[in-house]
This record gives structure tokens, C-alpha cells and sequence, in this order.
């Protein structure tokens, strides 16, 4: 779960530190605490990785759901790799991005998190 307030945070903070940095001209408060989560949920991403692993071997001997699971997990983990390059690029100054696209990226996550959950409930296969 921390990894995923950072999954969800870290593009919404993307928002905010964009119009702090046009007001400023600088690198603020929001830009150093979006770094600064990005950095701590990393760790914990890859603890939440390795567990799901370890818990799809021991427990659910890799069941058909698991290997679905794993596959969208795979594709939040690059959704948050993506977070990462746009926060490097951030921290040099460089928004390219509009506040429309940041908005839509972070709702994907969203999107994902509510597949991955309906396949941890329902098995379908």
C-alpha cells in the first residue's frame, strides 16, 4: 500500500510542482517532497514485487490468475519507472508535459490497481 499512495501521488504532485516551478522560476518545496516520495516508494515497491513473487510460488503455485496479476503489476511498475523519468526531468526544470497528460497518466494507474484487484478477487481462470 505505500507503494501505491506513491504510484498514485507522485503524478498529481507532478501537477502541483509544475505551477510552483512557472511561479517561482525554481526548484520549491513541492519538487523536493515529490523527489523525496518518489525515492522512499521505490524501496517499498520492490518489497511489494518480491512478496507478490514469493506469495504467487508458495501459496498459489503460479495459478493462470497469478501469471495475469504479475502481468499487470509489470505494467504499473513501468507505468512508475515513466513517473520516475518525468520526476528526473522535472528536477532539471523540463515540464513537457501538460497538466491534461499528467492528469490522464495518473488516472491509468487507477485503472490498472482496479484490474489488478478484480483479479485478486474473482480468479477468473
Amino acid at each position: 500500500m505505500g507503494w501505491m499512495t506513491s504510484v498514485f501521488a507522485v503524478p498529481r504532485a507532478l501537477i502541483f510542482w509544475k505551477r510552483e516551478y512557472t511561479q517561482l522560476g525554481a526548484f520549491g518545496p513541492t519538487g523536493d517532497l515529490t523527489v523525496r516520495l518518489y525515492r522512499f516508494s521505490a524501496g517499498l515497491g520492490v518489497i511489494g514485487v518480491l512478496t507478490g513473487l514469493w506469495l504467487g510460488w508458495q501459496v498459489w503455485s503460479f495459478a493462470p490468475w497469478v501469471w495475469l496479476k504479475l502481468g499487470l503489476v509489470a505494467l504499473l511498475a513501468a507505468h512508475y519507472i515513466w513517473t520516475g523519468v518525468l520526476v528526473v526531468r522535472a528536477r532539471k526544470g523540463e515540464f513537457g508535459e501538460s497538466d491534461t497528460y499528467l492528469r490522464i497518466f495518473n488516472e491509468v494507474s487507477v485503472l490498472v490497481v482496479i484490474a489488478i484487484l478484480a483479479t485478486v478477487v474473482f480468479k477468473p481462470f
